[in-house]
Order: C-alpha cells, then sequence, then structure tokens
C-alpha cells in the first residue's frame, strides 16, 4: 500500500539526511502494539532546521543516536532507535515511538527520564521541547511496581467513606521545636483531622531534632486516639542526604511503636530522586509512600517551553510506585494551575482507565478487551474498590495529594472541580490561621465536610447549633484580602 503525503510533509520528508531517516517512520502501522511507549511533545526547531529534522534529532538523542551516524552500529542497535510517527504542523506536535526494550527492565524510572527529557531538553537543535503526555503499553507497565499500599488502604485504616482524608501541613513550616510541633499536631487531631504531614523542607534540624520530633508525635497521636476514639496518620520526611541515614529515619518511625497505618513516609521526590522513591516503595510496601514534588514547576509550568508537563510527572510517580503525589488545586487555591494543568493528571493517577492530554490510558496488564477487566472500569468508575486481591489485573491507585491554599470554604469548590472525594486534603494556614486555633481550624474543615455530605451550603449549616468553628471560618477566610495577606498553604 502506498502512502500519499501531503506536499507539505513531503517536502519535510525529502529533507532529512540519512541519518534522521532511521528516526523516522511515518508508515509504523501500529504504535500501540506493545513495542512501545509512545510521547508527544510541544516542539519548536531551533535556527536552519525544520519541523521533521529537529523531531528526528531528538528522537535520535533521546534513544540510540548521536549527533553523526557511527560505524559501531548493528542490525539489533537499529531496531533500538526511537521513531518519529506523526507530526502536527500547525499545533507544533511531534509524536515519537520509543521501543520500550531500551529502558532498564529492573523498572527504573530515572532511567526513562534520561532518555525522553535528558540531553535532549539542552539541544541547540530544539528553541522549545516539551513532553505533554506519554503512553505505556501493557507489558511494559509489568516491568514496575506501581503502587502498593494505597488511599483505598488509607481509607479503610482510618474508617472512612465518601469523603477526603482530611489533613493539615503544620505552620509555621519550619521554626517549631518537637514539642511545639507535636502540640500542633495534637491540636489538629482532637479537632478532628485524619492526617498531620511534615513540610517538604522538614530535617533534622538543631531546633527540632527528627529523633525527638517522631517521639512527642508518637505520644501526641496516642493522646488524640485515646480521646477521639478515632485512627490517626503522620507523614514523615524521611528526604535524607544518602541512603544510610533514609533508611535509619524509616526504621526510627517503625521503631517508635506506631501502629501499622498510622505512619507515611514522605519523600521530596524530585529533589531526593526517583531512586529514593522507587527505593520507599520496595523496601517498605506496607507503608503510603507520599510523594512532595517540589521543584516540579522547573519543568510543569505551562509558560516554560522547556520540561514536561504535570501529566507526565504523575503518571511516572504512579508507575514508579507512589501511593499519593501532590497535584495541585486546579485554580481554586494559590497555587497556579488549571483544571487542564491538575485535575486531567488527578484522574490518570487514580482510574483505570483515563485521558490524559493526547492519550487514552489504561493501567490494565491484561487485555482490554477481557471480561474481568471490563468489570474492573466499571466498578472504578463507580467508586468501588478494585485490584484488592487481583492487583496482577493493573496497576493499583496513585492518590491526589492537595495542598496550597486551601480552606474550609473552598473545599466543596475543590471537590466540584475534582469531581470526586478520593484525594488527600492537606490545608496549612487554612486550618492554622483559624481566629480560634487549630483546633477550630480542624473542627470547622470537618463541619465543612459535613456540610457538604448533607448537601447543604456551609453558610446555612454554620447557623446550626455546634457549628460556630465554621462560621468563624467562612467569616475570616470570606474577608477581602490586604496586599499584604498571603492566601493559605
Amino acid at each position: 500500500m502506498v502512502i500519499k503525503y501531503s506536499k507539505e510533509i513531503r517536502e519535510l520528508l525529502d529533507s532529512l539526511n540519512s541519518k534522521q531517516l532511521m528516526y523516522t517512520n511515518f508508515e509504523l502501522k501500529n504504535p500501540k502494539n506493545g513495542l512501545y511507549m509512545l510521547g508527544v511533545y510541544h516542539m519548536v526547531p531551533g535556527k536552519g532546521m525544520n519541523m521533521l529534522q529537529a523531531a528526528a534529532e531528538v528522537a535520535a538523542e533521546s534513544s540510540t543516536g548521536t549527533n553523526f551516524t557511527v560505524q559501531t552500529e548493528t542490525d539489533f542497535s537499529r531496531e533500538m532507535n526511537a521513531l518519529v510517527y506523526k507530526v502536527d504542523l500547525k499545533k507544533e506536535l511531534v509524536w515519537i515511538a520509543f521501543p520500550w526494550r531500551l529502558f532498564d527492565r529492573g523498572g527504573n524510572i530515572q532511567n526513562i527520564l534520561t532518555y525522553i527529557v535528558g540531553n535532549v531538553l539542552g539541544m541547540k537543535q530544539i528553541k522549545a521541547l516539551k513532553l505533554l503526555d506519554l503512553w505505556f503499553p501493557s507489558a511494559m507497565l509489568e516491568q514496575y511496581d506501581g503502587p502498593s499500599y494505597t488511599l483505598d488502604d488509607m481509607k479503610k485504616y482510618l474508617v472512612i467513606k465518601n469523603r477526603p482524608v482530611l489533613g493539615t501541613i503544620i505552620k509555621p513550616k519550619m521554626g517549631l521545636t518537637s514539642a511545639e510541633y507535636a502540640e500542633v499536631c495534637y491540636d489538629f487531631w482532637v479537632g478532628g483531622g485524619d492526617f498531620v504531614k511534615n513540610d517538604e523542607p522538614q530535617a533534622n534540624q538543631d531546633f527540632c531534632p527528627y529523633d525527638k520530633m517522631v517521639l512527642h508525635v508518637k505520644e501526641a497521636m496516642d493522646k488524640a486516639v485515646k480521646e477521639t476514639g478515632n485512627k490517626k496518620i503522620h507523614s514523615f520526611n524521611v528526604s535524607a542526604a544518602d541512603y544510610d541515614t533514609m533508611i535509619e529515619r524509616c526504621e526510627m518511625i517503625r521503631n517508635a511503636g506506631f501502629e501499622a497505618g498510622s505512619y507515611a513516609f514522605l519523600i521530596d521526590g524530585i529533589t531526593a530522586g526517583w531512586m529514593a522513591t522507587q527505593t520507599l516503595r520496595r523496601k517498605y510496601p506496607d507503608v503510603f509512600i507520599h510523594f512532595h514534588r517540589a521543584m516540579h514547576g522547573a519543568f510543569t509550568r505551562p509558560e516554560n517551553p522547556i520540561g514536561h508537563t504535570v501529566l507526565v510527572l504523575s503518571k511516572l510517580a504512579r508507575l514508579a510506585g507512589a501511593s499519593g503525589i501532590h497535584t495541585g488545586t486546579a485554580g481554586v487555591g494559590k497555587m497556579k494551575g488549571t483544571p487542564q494543568d491538575d485535575i486531567i493528571p488527578a484522574h490518570n493517577i487514580l482510574q483505570l482507565l483515563a485521558d490524559g492530554h493526547m492519550f487514552e490510558q489504561s493501567w490494565a496488564k491484561v487485555p482490554k478487551d477481557d471480561k474481568d477487566l471490563l468489570k474492573l472500569v466499571k466498578e472504578d468508575v463507580a467508586h468501588h474498590v478494585i485490584l484488592e486481591y487481583d492487583s496482577w489485573r493493573g496497576v493499583k491507585k496513585c492518590a491526589p495529594i492537595i495542598s496550597g491554599g486551601l480552606n474550609p470554604a473552598k473545599l466543596k469548590p475543590f471537590i466540584d472541580v475534582m469531581g470526586n472525594v478520593d484525594f488527600i486534603t492537606t490545608m496549612g494556614a487554612g486550618v492554622h490561621a483559624h481566629p480560634d486555633g487549630t483546633q477550630a481550624g480542624a473542627a470547622a474543615l470537618v463541619q465543612a465536610m459535613e456540610a457538604y455530605n448533607k448537601k447543604i451550603s456551609i453558610e446555612e449549616y454554620s447557623k446550626k447549633k455546634g457549628k460556630k468553628e465554621l462560621a468563624r471560618a467562612i467569616e475570616f477566610f470570606g474577608k477581602p484580602k490586604k496586599a499584604t495577606d498571603d492566601e493559605s498553604h
């Protein structure tokens, strides 16, 4: 069969040199045949190159090639060439198929990134190169860990349904002693909150020694559980300067007497690295692995022409085995983001089948027309727990963790944008800035959730007896802000 190309595409193909032709195949019959991981880039070529020439150079650099054809190539090595198989000249989009056998078969996320957003981002042949979306075939999914301990497991431990996990970040983010930190945890928990996390810079500072912080948090949690009758969770930042110190912190927490399920390990996944994330997933499969994405904006902000999207980051976190990753507030809070930027990634890490920016991604490991899989997809859409006793059939969910400018008055608006309650919310100043303190802030958050589940406006619900904390929150957070006021985080 002879394929007819437009004049514009024909001219682009004719412009390629012999090396660039080896990394281009517009006749690739079925890119989704299971042999390739697919990627779509927004790309602007550099000076002196057209779109397809630059795309072919990107495909070469991101797989087997260099700036010249080398004499050491073999017939087999050429089979590992990434291939440009489609372009959209108007939208400046390029589709590339990467033979996934290129990647370390040990389930190595940093190895993938080294290829697809590694040296290619520094090439002079491009002015802009942004990886928008990735598609993983089921055969590739089998090689990677995926989450073990999930949001479903956390909710089961907390004995909650039909609502998010209600959490906070301790504020001020730094400067409290170990005892002061534990006191704020206690106040939030007895106010009704579920989940407390270290802020991402928390480490072993002299004013807040890590070992004392762990022991004081354990005491505060025990007291709060006894007083409320409800389970509580703390997420400890175990990011460290080296492997041994990271593991030492994990073991310190495990040996402090915490009940299984009552603690999570937070890792600064970008600054500490994917190896740290994957190490925690493999060494502690019974612990919620909490991926904080500090520094992601350097790659993901929409105005940045070089890098990758939040969607790409989030999908790779799920592939790596993170139990949850921060995904943004979709413009409801203080952080920059839109539903396109934040909600699409959140749905992609939650669902078994989800639409991305460019691809529909199935996280199933069995054939997509398998009757049992089709049943699972329906169960998933209905927000039922899936893959609990048949985890071989797919990659388990990764929880969206929502923080950055939310407060009790903004809980319902975010749920409405999100479209479900399958997330962990971690309000900082949205709790601690409450005029009556942290305990009242936590109570206001719980009351806002109660109003949502009762389908009553928070304004109406706050007038009921015993809901003064919510009334005060609405009054305080609803006030017009002065120019010097900060949004809550």
